[in-house]
């Protein structure tokens, strides 16, 4: 059996879930931990409170795993499993991402999996049918369902940019200087070469921000979404044509469930200050995507 950990915020929620439906499609016995949510000492270590947002979506279905199935693969808390993990090092089947990519992680079949996994290469084969089953539930704000049918009559284009969090001290050396306004200004400079009458749909966590930056009758700015409803977002990023992405996973997902054939995809070069890929591995992992560096540049 394969148990992936559940954390972190909704888009590696959604990675970490169509991890475990790669193992379900691959005929593998897969489950889902999702204790980390109701673990106080972990929320406690937290910057960012999350609660398991999978459970938002329309009848997303998944199996989580018991406390015995996930203390065969890694052992008891406390003493005792320290003790397992120390004497008995052989008998703890616990896995830890570290690398952007790992060639060996769908091999494995007993194994408790913990990470982000946020590489497309993983589990890009069955995106349609990621598409076909996570899906939104009907909202309640009209405004949603105007601008989702606007997007259709038009070259939309979603950017997203995410402040917030990321602009703590904590975070500014993790994820700063990536998604420049440099980077925003070239990726739409790529767009509007090859679709003139693009239209960009703005959506960020500081709209006083964006409202300041992005002043013209091609900008319209998505802001009313908040609180648990501000997972729409990813679902109007989604109704879009085309997509600029931040080094986020909530509109990397507001990309991928973008079912439009012809969509132009526009990711930084990097996710993370601390994790370089060269060219060569960026483009075989992340198929179909343009990516930028922080001078707007096309990383090729």
């Amino acid at each position: 059996m394969v148990i992936i950990q559940v954390a972190g915020g909704l888009g590696n929620q959604l990675q970490q879930y169509a991890l475990y439906r790669k193992y379900l499609e691959l005929g593998r016995e897969a489950r889902l931990d999702t204790s980390w949510f109701s673990d106080p000492k972990t929320q406690e270590r937290v910057l960012a409170k999350r609660v398991l947002e999978l459970d938002y979506f329309d009848r997303l279905e998944y199996v989580t795993c018991t406390e015995e199935e996930k203390r065969q693969l890694i052992g008891r808390a406390g003493l005792s499993g320290k003790l397992r993990r120390k004497l008995l090092p052989w008998s703890v089947h616990r896995f830890q991402e570290e690398l952007a990519y790992h060639a060996e992680l769908l091999d494995f079949e007993d194994m408790y999996l913990s990470g982000y996994f946020a590489c497309d290469y993983y589990y890009a084969d069955i995106f349609p049918l990621l598409r076909q089953e996570i899906r939104f539930p009907p909202g309640t704000e009209a405004a949603n369902q105007e601008i989702a049918a606007a997007m259709q009559k038009t070259e939309s284009v979603s950017i997203h940019v995410r402040r917030g969090d990321y602009l703590d001290p904590e975070n500014q050396e993790l994820f700063g200087n990536i998604c420049t306004e440099e980077y925003y200004e070239g990726a739409m400079a790529y767009i509007t070469q090859r679709y003139p009458q693009a239209r960009f749909y703005l959506f960020s966590d500081d709209s006083s921000y964006i409202r300041r930056q992005y002043q013209g009758e091609q900008y319209t700015v998505i802001d009313w979404n908040q609180g648990k409803d501000s997972f729409y977002d990813m679902w109007l990023m989604s109704k879009c044509k085309h997509n600029i992405c931040a080094n986020s996973t909530f509109s990397f997902w507001g990309a991928r469930l973008n079912g439009h054939e012809a969509k132009i995809m526009i990711r930084p070069s990097q996710h993370k200050n601390t994790v370089i890929c060269d060219s060569d591995m960026l483009h075989q992992l992340w198929r179909g995507w343009t990516f930028l560096n922080n001078k707007g540049e096309v990383f090729r």
